[in-house]
């Protein structure tokens, strides 16, 4: 992780908040619904939806293709996003998309085989790369949080997602660690 410890920006951020891991999710399939639950939301929406869903439904591919579609809408997923996490459910049912099931993909290969699941974008499974597989060299510049922290530390208009993927080649091969602090820098 030295290209991240050494860099005058991230090294500072490294000296305050320790090590942070990557790939700490215990549970493949929750770790995956959580993302896309957080899809275009706040964290304090995704948050609060994510908590009431996983009080009133279990947390499986069958809990979730079991639940009642007003349950789902009721803990506060859009029509669209209830879609989405079934079609989720259905493709852990049907396909291994652990970490085992998926070790021998590389990254290219893991978000084009998710991102055939309907609801399932780029962000997402690079979130999924990182989170579960525990991937090292994922930028996902996909993420607001991932801009915002890059125009904060090295004043990249929040557009500018070339150069910013441009400038994590320095960072290469830990963009994920990189992605973690960036992400702090703006919290």
């Amino acid at each position: 992780m030295d290209p991240v410890r050494t860099d005058p920006e991230l090294g500072p951020l490294v000296e305050e908040h320790g090590d942070r891991p990557i790939g700490a999710a215990d549970d493949e399939f929750e770790r995956l619904v959580v993302a896309v639950v957080n899809q275009q939301l706040s964290v304090e929406s995704a948050a609060a939806i994510r908590d009431r869903l996983f009080d009133r439904v279990e947390i499986t591919p069958s809990g979730v293709l079991a639940a009642d579609e007003s349950t789902l809408r009721d803990v506060g997923l859009s029509g669209q996003k209830v879609e989405y996490v079934r079609n989720v459910a259905e493709a852990f049912r049907d396909r291994d998309l652990t970490r085992e099931g998926l070790r021998d993909a590389d990254d290219d290969e893991v978000v084009e085989t998710l991102t055939e699941i309907r609801g399932v974008g780029v962000w997402t499974a690079k979130i999924y790369l990182i989170f579960v597989l525990g991937r090292p060299d994922v930028f996902p510049v996909e993420d607001l949080g991932v801009r915002a922290g890059m125009a904060r530390l090295y004043g990249y208009d929040s557009d500018d997602r070339d150069g910013m993927i441009e400038h994590a080649e320095r960072w290469r091969p830990y963009r994920s660690y990189a992605s973690r602090y960036l992400w702090m820098a703006v919290e």
